[in-house]
């Protein structure tokens, strides 16, 4: 299923059948279990809860303007097998720009302009809790539409995933809170690594042209959530508070 995790998406249609309470649990968990894990990760002046549940549904709820959108690009882009142009399309266009750019702008909604934003941190806690609202709803219709074994492995890889790009994206809209003269910029190189990051992990898990370079998506994941471990720290050791 991972590999054509594009093409899938676009035929989901977010109806949601789900009756088994296992598989709702095993879909909406991973989810959770990362909301939580950033929530603690804020230790030295936590966010309050209405900003945070706020975004997560407002994450959730932008899955289905974004399904749409991909649906009417997946119109033009063509249909499987893809060759690797229109992979490239579908994983840079189709899916990095459009999830990667609504999540962005939900950030500088929801969070950004408020007072309860208040130290860079905050720029990755709300990052990832929009993420994992759209992470979460997204995993719940698929694990409902393809079963257990899709649930458990986008439960290691899709989900994570999301993780990464936010923070990413929310490390440096936290340094643009609070450096005026460069926002611009930071909020540029937010969004375009979290956009080039995406779109090369997707763009390795739906090619067609060898299933090493699925590993490799997935190792370079991993990877990636290791150096982002490394850009919580950055600001949890300059946050004011501490």
């Amino acid at each position: 299923m991972i590999r054509t995790r594009g093409c899938q998406s676009t035929q989901l249609r977010l109806e949601l059948n789900i009756v088994d309470p296992f598989l709702l649990l095993l879909a909406v968990l991973p989810g959770l279990l990362i909301s939580y894990g950033i929530f603690r990760v804020d230790k030295y002046e936590r966010e309050p809860l209405v900003p945070l549940l706020l975004c997560f549904v407002v994450g959730g709820v932008s899955t289905w303007p974004v399904v749409a959108l991909q649906g009417w690009m997946l119109t033009w882009i063509g249909k499987p097998p893809l060759d690797l142009l229109q992979t490239f399309m579908l994983s840079f266009g189709a899916l990095a720009f459009t999830e990667e750019t609504v999540k962005f702008a939900l950030l500088l909604l929801l969070a950004y302009p408020y007072r309860f934003f208040n130290e860079p941190l905050d720029g990755i806690v709300y990052a990832v809790l929009i993420a994992m609202g759209f992470a979460t709803l997204e995993n719940v219709v698929y694990t409902d539409r393809f079963g257990l074994q899709t649930g458990l492995l986008r439960a290691l890889t899709a989900v994570p995933a999301h993780l990464a790009f936010a923070i990413v994206q929310g490390y440096y809209v936290g340094l643009a809170r609070f450096d005026a003269a460069r926002e611009s910029r930071l909020f540029a190189r937010g969004l375009g690594l979290s956009i080039l990051l995406h779109g090369i992990y997707d763009m390795l898990i739906t090619q067609d042209l060898s299933r090493w370079l699925v590993v490799l998506g997935i190792i370079a994941l991993y990877m990636s959530l290791f150096y982002c471990g490394r850009l919580v720290q950055d600001h949890q050791e300059h946050s004011p508070f501490r």
